[in-house]
């Protein structure tokens, strides 16, 4: 079993809090990954996308359901698949901060250990271009 880890670094020209509203929101953050994203239970929080929500990407069987374990609004969102997976010990984390002009830096750091040997680096790679292409939408979705 092998730890695969890769960071995003990105600056948006958009206000953080709408960046965050998007990535906050499941079926937004679908749109984003270029996945379908449903939430299948709401928080007990004020946002419904909050700490303790859970979401299924896929479809049917195939699908995943991921947990929010962390969530602090325009700041922080952190998750994990709780789920049956192909890969164990994920934790997906996206931190937003404000830059100097006003747009918005989004440090997103996605680790998992893979079950199956080998399939993690491309599992790593598939995810993280997916979430490359999805953060370089954002300007048209906000």
């Amino acid at each position: 079993m092998a730890t695969h880890t890769f960071e995003i670094d990105e600056t948006i020209e958009v206000p953080r809090s709408r960046v965050f509203e998007l990535f906050a929101d499941h079926k937004t953050f679908g749109k984003l990954l270029g996945a379908p994203v449903k939430r299948i239970k709401n928080s007990n929080q004020a946002d419904p996308n909050g700490l303790g929500s859970v979401r299924k990407l896929g479809i049917g069987p195939i699908g995943l359901e991921e947990t929010v374990t962390s969530f602090e609004p325009d700041v922080l969102i952190e998750y994990t698949i709780t789920s049956l997976s192909p890969i164990r010990n994920h934790l997906g984390r996206i931190r937003f901060e404000d830059t100097p002009e006003g747009h918005t830096r989004v440090r997103y750091r996605i680790t998992f250990d893979d079950i199956v040997p080998y399939t993690g680096k491309l599992l790593s790679a598939g995810l993280e271009h997916a979430i490359r292409r999805g953060i370089r939408q954002i300007p048209e979705l906000a």
